[in-house]
């Protein structure tokens, strides 16, 4: 059984950071992209930023371009999200995703409909 599961959301200020953490099981880690994705309220669910196999060609969207890093931990099936000045923007629900690319190696999806499971999302608010 497969499982998806995020960790590190809270509570943060405006110009602080936070560190998301995602673990994933039940699968083979090193044949899946992963990427995460956040839905504010009232909003679309949207992609964040993605990382292929490899780690190579990391996907961002423009709004967190500079401030957020995607990294990925072979050895402990984990992918981190790294959020630096944080904005009241960043405000949303946090989702890590996989999404199995065995023949793109450097490939980073985009489209959510790439990506095969997802974990139960880790709450980011932003507020002074």
């Amino acid at each position: 059984q497969v499982q998806v599961v995020e960790s590190g959301g809270g509570l943060a200020q405006p110009g602080e950071s936070l560190r998301l953490s995602c673990t994933a099981s039940g699968l083979t880690f090193d044949d899946y992209a992963m990427g995460w994705f956040r839905q504010a309220p009232g909003k679309e669910r949207e992609l964040v930023a993605s990382i292929s196999r490899t780690g190579r060609n990391p996907y961002y969207t423009d709004s967190v371009k500079g401030r957020f890093t995607i990294s990925r931990d072979k050895a402990k099936n984990l992918v981190d999200l790294r959020m630096n000045s944080l904005k009241p923007e960043d405000t949303a629900t946090y989702f890590c995703a996989a999404a199995r690319t065995s023949s793109l190696p450097n490939y980073s999806p985009r489209a959510q409909t790439d990506f095969e499971y997802w974990g139960q999302g880790t709450r980011v608010t932003v507020s002074s």
